[in-house]
């Protein structure tokens, strides 16, 4: 057992010193210290891809010593050393079996950054809050309804302490996503918001993920528990943070939400099976682990609950929300999304399949309706894009089969890995500012006690 600090890669040992309480943050320059909480995830490193202004590069890393801890520090070790426009990072470890208690004893920065195992993610938020940390938390941020609980006294720590509690919501910066969401707020383009019905919903938003994939162009190597629901969270209740938050910012941009708004229709879970070769493959594990042997069926296939889906209604417009999770994608695939927005003129619809070479590509499609013309929805087009061209300059349109393809410069596509940089920029600037807005609070716990009720129906625990 380890307890000692060091600095990653480097040669002297560094002992870690106590730091003014983070509640001071703000008065200190305005520089953001960094802390990394229990990286088990990769998306904790995404946040360290690039350099910050306002961030200190130096970051104190608290975690038990093991793979995950390895392969966080792999990927930051492999920011300082790429050849293009390499990071400065200089990671502070510690290792010991009391990281958690160290490092609010330590105090050594004023931002938690959480991206690892979900099952421990509700409790360290609630700590770290508690202790004065502000916090910037992967999703989900809870995966039972047990633990949205803790969410909630969470929240109310953050309030009563003046601290900043945000999730890192990466598919809003994503520029088709960004296009739908504008386009429907052109009432020539787009009319007016369908309700839709519960067998045919006037949104839908389906991912398909993959466990095996490459990321910042190496092979993803996961660690053992991502397979394990319990720890992970099931996928009801994962990627579906994304896609529910979606429906909320795009469909009711900058409105305060509630629980009375959200009525769950319907939900369900189905597995991914997965061989232990492929196991193996993806963890480098030697056998299976005892917490997934009792998931195994009779032919030693783990039955991996990753798989789910949701129809609700969030103040009377009906959405579908389908995550899926393959093994690996196809042949020069990758992720994929289907996101569609029906109004009463047109529809919005985002494919990412092969004939868009597995890139995401928004479509407008008008209505076979009484009233509505291509022609004019071509013309509504051509003045929507002016005051588009006013926020990304060389967004166009061009005739497509079903209606209209939007053409996006390449510069914007900057690809998912670089969401993580945006989503950070946004947080400091919340910080640096205290804007926030009103809404994104309550709008997250609106977002999560979505689920926690898709979850509970999807269980039979809510009929």
């Amino acid at each position: 057992m380890f307890k000692h600090a060091w600095v990653w890669m480097g040669v002297a040992m560094v002992a870690l010193s106590g730091c003014d309480p983070v509640s001071r943050f703000g008065k200190d320059n305005g520089q953001v210290r960094l802390v990394t909480l229990d990286p088990g995830h990769f998306h904790a490193a995404l946040v360290q891809k690039r350099m910050y202004p306002e961030v200190s590069p130096t970051v104190h890393v608290y975690a038990p010593e093991g793979a995950d801890l390895t392969m966080h520090m792999d990927r930051i070790n492999g920011f300082n050393t790429r050849k293009d426009d390499p990071t400065r990072w200089e990671s502070v470890v510690y290792t010991g079996s009391d990281f958690l208690d160290k490092m609010i004893a330590e105090r050594a920065g004023n931002v938690v950054v959480l991206a690892g195992n979900n099952a421990r993610k509700p409790a360290y938020i609630l700590k770290s809050l508690q202790a004065g940390f502000n916090v910037l938390a992967d999703k989900p941020m809870t995966t039972t309804p047990k633990d949205y609980a803790v969410l909630k006294e969470a929240f109310d720590v953050a309030q009563k302490k003046g601290l900043l509690l945000y999730d890192i919501m990466t598919e809003r910066y994503e520029i088709t996503t960004m296009l739908q969401r504008e386009l429907s707020r052109f009432p020539k383009v787009y009319g007016m918001q369908e309700k839709g019905t519960p067998d045919d919903p006037a949104v839908t938003k389906e991912s398909v993920h993959h466990f095996c994939k490459l990321v910042a162009g190496k092979p993803l190597q996961r660690p053992e528990w991502y397979y394990d629901t319990d720890q992970q969270g099931e996928a009801i209740v994962d990627v579906t943070t994304h896609l529910t938050d979606l429906v909320q910012w795009e469909v009711f941009p900058e409105q305060t939400l509630s629980m009375d708004d959200v009525k769950m229709c319907s939900a369900r879970v189905w597995p991914t099976p997965i061989t232990f070769e492929q196991y193996k493959m993806n963890t480098s594990a030697k056998a299976w682990p005892d917490y997934l042997k009792k998931k195994l069926d009779k032919d030693g296939v783990l039955q991996c609950a990753a798989n789910g889906e949701f129809t609700y209604s969030l103040k009377g417009v009906y959405a579908k929300i389908s995550v899926l999770w393959n093994f690996q994608p196809p042949e020069g695939g990758g992720d994929t999304h289907f996101s569609l927005m029906r109004g009463t003129r047109s529809s919005l619809i985002i494919e990412q399949g092969e004939a868009e070479g597995f890139k995401p590509v928004l479509y407008v499609e008008p209505r076979r309706v009484p009233g509505v013309k291509k022609e004019e929805i071509a013309e509504a087009l051509a003045e929507a894009m002016v005051a588009i061209n006013k926020k990304w300059p060389g967004v166009s349109f061009e005739p497509h089969e079903t209606g209209f393809r939007i053409i996006v410069p390449a510069k914007y596509a900057c690809g998912h890995e670089a969401h993580f940089g945006q989503v950070t920029e946004k947080y400091l600037g919340f910080l640096r500012n205290r804007d926030m807005p009103a809404w994104e609070v309550p709008n997250m716990l609106v977002k999560y006690g979505t689920l926690m009720q898709a979850f509970e129906m999807a269980h039979g625990e809510k009929k």
